[in-house]
């Protein structure tokens, strides 16, 4: 089974907040003339992009400091209608006086399986008495809780409270509680590798490093040297790219090393993380899901 485990939707890229316009649209070059164009996140496009994968987690995302909400009903009602394929995450705000009783909630829901925290885009100290609550609450209801630094990247954001290192702290007072770093933590990928090391119930999502492909072979053979590849976790990073472009990109990403002297990731690594089992890893219990056509140039290179 192929898991994405991480994508996002939006209504409009309002619902990012303050200079969301800005720094999600891609720029892009037409004859003489160079637009910026924003990413299709809406869910027909989504459903589209998934089409290689049996499922997708689908991010929420929730941040007073930067004014940003996608809703988590938007998320819940998206999961519900393909229930089979979609699990969703909320997006949690620490900061707002009503978030540990929204965990309760989110507990009760059907189609939300997990948390979503953003402590750079929140402004608020992964480890504040705030957010630990928060994670003593996921994990008596064994939410797992996914760290990430928003979809984008504001100067709005506190860029030190993104540094994986801080969450030592919270894997260490809750070790039953799963926890998520995603992006491998970049540009701290040390730091990330040094607690999927330390800590059992630590993962991290590769999502976005496969945008960068020198970027991810790097990452990607430090984590193999450190023997920690188990514990990493596919993800797409939709709307941003789709899960067959990043599979493609994973099972290439050994060219860097090719006619040098450089080290390569075993393929059967890279196969094991594109087929990483993250609904066993977290815990989710879901209905099986169905498989879905995947075009045959894909199909190919999954079964190699």
């Amino acid at each position: 089974m192929i898991i994405d485990c991480h994508t996002s939707i939006w209504q409009s890229p309002e619902q990012l907040g303050r200079e969301a316009i800005n720094r999600i649209a891609q720029p892009t070059r037409f004859g003489h003339e160079q637009i910026r164009l924003l990413p299709k996140a809406d869910t027909a496009s989504h459903w589209l992009a998934c089409e290689p994968v049996q499922r997708c987690f689908v991010l929420g995302f929730k941040s007073r400091n930067l004014g940003a909400y996608i809703p988590n009903d938007l998320i819940a009602d998206y999961c519900s209608e393909h229930a089979d394929q979609m699990i969703g995450f909320a997006g949690l705000d620490p900061t707002e006086p009503e978030a540990l009783a929204q965990v309760a909630e989110i507990g009760r829901s059907t189609f939300l399986k997990g948390l979503v925290i953003s402590p750079a885009a929140q402004d608020i100290h992964p480890c504040d008495t705030q957010a630990m609550r928060i994670y003593e609450a996921a994990a008596a209801l064994k939410l797992p809780v996914i760290f990430t630094s928003g979809p984008y990247l504001s100067a709005h954001t506190r860029l030190e409270y993104a540094r994986p290192l801080l969450l030592d702290e919270i894997a260490r007072s809750f070790p039953d509680l799963k926890l998520v770093i995603s992006h491998l933590g970049y540009p701290w990928v040390d730091e990330t590798l040094t607690l999927l090391a330390k800590h059992n119930n630590t993962y991290a999502g590769i999502a976005g490093l496969l945008r960068r492909p020198w970027i991810a072979w790097d990452a990607l053979l430090r984590a193999y040297q450190m023997q920690v590849t188990s514990r990493l976790l596919f993800g797409s990073d939709f709307p941003f790219s789709s899960a067959a472009d990043c599979i493609d990109t994973l099972y290439n990403i050994n060219q860097f090393a090719m006619g040098s002297p450089m080290p390569v990731i075993p393929r059967e690594v890279l196969r094991n993380i594109v087929q990483n089992d993250a609904l066993a890893a977290l815990g989710i219990h879901a209905p099986s899901g169905r498989t879905l056509a995947a075009p045959a140039k894909l199909r190919r290179t999954v079964r190699e």
